[in-house]
């Protein structure tokens, strides 16, 4: 009995140093030495796309997230389709939505001229989804780097993990909840679609059909989404300040102007109500839990030492 319990214990304490040697791979200064203008180089493409396109900060923050909750943070959301990938690009969730491929890749391009073959495209992600926050007023977080990027894509997964505009608290909870995250850090990083705008598709039964929707605002979208037509018309999910990253979004959850089901229903009589009241009147807390959020997300599913490859570009493999 002896002898087994001395192993068991062997046993977990190298799992802890495998886990220990594999978190010690990231770091925010792990380019400092191979690549260190990577991040200025990345910065600049980044202030440039949103300089031009006020919308692409939200977008290449959610192609974070539509990133990390298929296969981990890995950048297989940008590979294109081969006769041996099924491209993420065009699961449900990410066809004629999904957005910011082509910042991404310019951002690649300058870093590869510098540092060829050293930064991973799944960092850029990562770096560029802060960049975007801290350009529109949101927070400014230390990435972890050392990410790897992955050879494999998966439109299955993706059209099975990424989270629907129809979707109950309770199922968004679990989804959240099997990445390792908390039903908090989800409220907080649905806070960045004050930002964000939506198609008139996924509100139309919103608007229309919904009772816990502010009427004065349901009709006000109904005047560019209606009933037939229209299905690619975008609305601003936050109509009070669509352009900066602030609480507003909560505010309006609170008054029944979330656009998206999805949205209201983290304000609706549900377990996650307390914290929307909490950062609508706590915005320095919503975005802290926001960048905690963000760098916890960013540690999902991580290909870090051998594992993976670092792409030369970044919509294929090597």
């Amino acid at each position: 009995m002896a002898a087994k319990a001395g192993a068991a214990a062997s046993f977990m304490f190298m799992l802890f140093l495998l886990n220990t040697a594999c978190q010690a791979h990231l770091s925010p200064a792990f380019y400092d030495s191979s690549c260190p203008n990577a991040l200025s180089a990345i910065r600049t493409a980044i202030r440039s796309a949103i300089a031009s396109d006020r919308r692409m900060a939200a977008s290449l923050i959610r192609l974070h997230f539509h990133d990390c909750f298929v296969q981990g943070c890995d950048a297989s959301i940008l590979l294109d389709e081969t006769t041996s990938i099924q491209s993420e690009k065009t699961a449900l969730g990410n066809l004629n939505s999904a957005r910011g491929y082509n910042v991404i890749d310019k951002a690649k391009t300058e870093v590869e001229k510098i540092c060829p073959g050293v930064v991973s495209c799944a960092d850029i992600i990562a770096v560029a989804a802060r960049d975007a926050s801290a350009y529109v007023g949101g927070p400014s977080y230390a990435v972890k780097l050392g990410r790897r990027d992955s050879t494999t894509a998966s439109r299955t997964l993706a059209n099975a993990e990424l989270p629907a505009f129809v979707e109950s608290l309770e199922s968004l909870i679990s989804r959240f909840q099997n990445k390792g995250l908390t039903a908090r850090d989800m409220v907080a990083l649905s806070g960045s679609h004050t930002l964000g705008q939506a198609q008139c598709f996924t509100f139309r039964e919103r608007i229309y059909n919904h009772s816990n929707i502010d009427a004065g605002f349901a009709s006000t979208r109904r005047r560019r989404c209606p009933r037939l037509g229209s299905d690619s018309t975008l609305a601003p999910l936050d109509l009070v300040t669509p352009n900066s990253f602030d609480n507003s979004y909560f505010k309006n959850l609170m008054q029944n102007k979330g656009l998206l089901q999805s949205d209201q229903v983290l304000f609706n009589g549900g377990s996650t109500d307390s914290i929307v009241s909490e950062y609508s009147r706590n915005p320095a807390r919503f975005k802290s839990d926001f960048g905690s959020a963000m760098i916890k997300m960013g540690d999902i599913g991580l290909l870090t030492g051998s594992a993976g490859q670092i792409r030369r570009i970044c919509s294929a493999v090597n």
